[in-house]
């Protein structure tokens, strides 16, 4: 099973929390990046219609499969700790 990692760290003057190489918007503190992270982590785990989807891969074709609602990823918050 695919693990989605949100990280949280010290970002553009602020905190954010990122996934790969994405970022969030920038929050004041680090506990909002924080809250942030927890709560989207958590709808990323919430089953959701089974549904037809298209993607383009990186060579250019076209793609369609059928993509289970149940089929969710399990998520993790890691906390870069604050510092002073």
């Amino acid at each position: 099973m695919v693990t989605v990692k949100y990280e949280v760290v010290e970002h553009d003057g602020g905190w954010a929390y990122k996934v790969g190489d994405v970022f969030s918007e920038t929050f004041p503190s680090h506990d909002a990046a924080l809250s942030a992270a927890s709560d989207a982590a958590a709808r990323q785990t919430v089953a959701g219609e089974t549904d037809g989807i298209q993607y383009q891969d990186r060579d250019g074709r076209w793609h369609e499969e059928v993509a289970s609602g149940r089929d969710r990823p399990a998520t993790e918050v890691v906390d870069e700790p604050e510092r002073s």
